[in-house]
């Protein structure tokens, strides 16, 4: 008898998911018996080094945490749709799903870029507590419901390297008419000082190189750019992470999609991201120091910081551009206000914890 009553009322609950989603003929609502299938999109190519095969654990945690009972099925740069249009096609439902990096989309919103990486910015402890403690998630649902989007944070690179420049910088004059890959508010700032800019999708990024159309990139870190083999078109690596002190790899939703979901399977996606979230970190955390070794003792890489006269004109770019940016645009100037309280609550526990911890470590030789 109470085996029949919970039958009954799965049911119940599935048919109302169903009737929610009805007006999007491409979304699956179904029974304990059935199987939900979607397909998610991404900007990388398929099985990438951390950023592709993140996506892919994303996928495998919600079939797994599901029972079976939810598969999604993993497509690469190019398979369904470019590696620029993923925004578009979660979106417009021409996907359920998508994976990439919210600054691609500051042409559909600018308080997107937020969401990814701020120049200056928190580091990656302090982002995901302002998004899982501080309202960022809240925001960040907010500006995304607008683009029938529902958004997660599904892995973080950690420090981003600042990048790969075919000559040394020893000045800020060196700077000057540079083409560099580099997307974001980054980028922006980049251009405040002479540098132009250009957000090249990652897979061109070595042709651009070596053709001579860019003069340097910004990519990831060592993992991703030792796979990317970039050591072999640039020279000097760049370790100033002004740019991109934390970066946030975002999953998307299609809205409707997920309001047609049974309760039950919204916690396993919202689970799935996060325990993928945290597996990136740990992932980048131990195969950055893996692939710069690589990069240093095997192929000869120059590490470079930039000079302090670039950074000091960098940061004030910097702030110059965030400016601008809040000023124009309401839906920012609150994002913003919430991420810049947010980091000036945590900053100073930051700075006389981990940021202490860390010169002690380096003083002691530990």
């Amino acid at each position: 008898m109470q085996r029949r009553l919970f039958l009954k009322n799965s049911l119940k609950t599935l048919g109302a998911g169903a009737a929610a989603g009805a007006a999007a003929p491409f979304i699956s609502t179904a029974s304990a018996q059935e199987t939900i299938t979607w397909d998610m999109v991404t900007s990388w190519p398929k099985n990438f080094p951390a950023l592709g095969t993140g996506a892919n654990d994303f996928a495998a945690r919600i079939e797994r945490l599901s029972g079976g009972r939810m598969k999604v099925r993993v497509h690469g740069a190019g398979e369904l749709v470019p590696a620029m249009e993923v925004f578009d096609a979660v979106g417009e439902g021409t996907a359920q799903m998508g994976h990439s990096a919210s600054y691609y989309w500051r042409g559909k919103t600018l308080a997107s870029q937020f969401f990814t990486a701020v120049p200056f910015g928190m580091n990656t402890t302090e982002t995901n507590a302002w998004l899982y403690h501080g309202g960022g998630l809240e925001l960040w649902d907010e500006v995304y419901a607008k683009h029938n989007l529902k958004p997660f944070p599904v892995g973080n690179t950690g420090t981003q390297m600042a990048g790969w420049f075919k000559k040394e910088i020893n000045s800020l004059e060196d700077m000057q008419g540079l083409k560099l890959r580099l997307p974001g508010l980054a980028g922006e700032a980049m251009n405040g000082i002479g540098v132009t800019t250009v957000n090249t999708p990652g897979s061109e990024i070595f042709t651009s190189l070596q053709t001579g159309v860019l003069d340097a990139a910004d990519w990831v870190g060592p993992y991703n750019d030792l796979a990317f083999g970039l050591h072999q078109v640039a020279k000097y690596y760049y370790t100033s992470a002004w740019n991109e002190p934390s970066a946030i790899l975002e999953g998307t939703v299609n809205l409707e999609a997920w309001n047609a979901l049974p309760d039950d399977l919204k916690a396993v996606v919202s689970e799935a991201a996060m325990a993928s979230n945290l597996a990136m970190i740990s992932e980048f955390a131990v195969r950055n120091a893996e692939a710069l070794d690589t990069l240093v003792s095997e192929h000869g890489v120059e590490l470079r910081t930039f000079p302090e006269e670039v950074l000091e004109a960098l940061y004030a770019s910097s702030q110059e551009v965030l400016q601008k940016q809040v000023e124009a645009d309401e839906e920012s100037r609150k994002v913003y206000d919430s991420y810049t309280a947010f980091q000036q609550k945590v900053q100073r526990f930051t700075d006389v914890g981990e940021f202490a911890y860390l010169k002690t470590r380096e003083k002691v030789g530990a």
